[in-house]
Formats: structure tokens, sequence, C-alpha cells
């Protein structure tokens, strides 16, 4: 699988609470349960007026039916070829 980025801009999401959180990650798993084993969602950042998803997917076009399954627009999607991080200076 591959690894995307997702960017969605979702106004006042920073603000949302615990109970509405809850209730946007329901979404998302039942999307993801009705699409199959092509995609898996492995954390998103809440930064004011935006979350920063990533997923593990075959391809874009599953990410897309995530959206459309979920109601939870997207506003930009990028393929994460690599990733480094503080281990990779071991390397």
């Amino acid at each position: 699988m591959k690894r995307f980025m997702i960017e969605r801009d979702i106004p006042g999401i920073g603000d949302f609470s615990v109970t509405e959180l809850c209730g946007a990650a329901r979404a998302s798993n039942n999307a993801l349960e009705s699409i199959g084993p092509g995609i898996q969602w492995q954390h998103s950042y809440v930064a004011g007026a935006k979350t920063f998803c990533v997923y593990l997917a075959e391809s874009e076009d599953e990410i897309k039916k995530h959206s459309e399954l979920s109601g939870i627009p997207f506003g930009k999607i990028t393929e994460v070829p690599q990733i480094i991080d503080p281990l990779t200076a071991n390397n």
C-alpha cells in the first residue's frame, strides 16, 4: 500500500468537542469498513480549521471513495513516498 497525506478544510474542527471528534472518527471507521482492506487510517492531526490525515491505501481512488462515504471532504491528497525521522540519521 501507498502512504497518503489528506488535507481537509473543516471550519471549526479545532474547537470540536470530544463527542464531535468521536462522531467524525466513527463516520471514518464505518466508511473504511465498507471499502474493505485496501485502505487504512493511521492517524490525523487537528490544527485550527484543518486536519492532516495519514492513510495507507492502494490508490488515491480509495481515499476519494472514503471521503464520499464518510461525508468528510478532502482538500488535497498527496502521496508520501518516503518519511524521515530521527532514526533516519542512523542509516
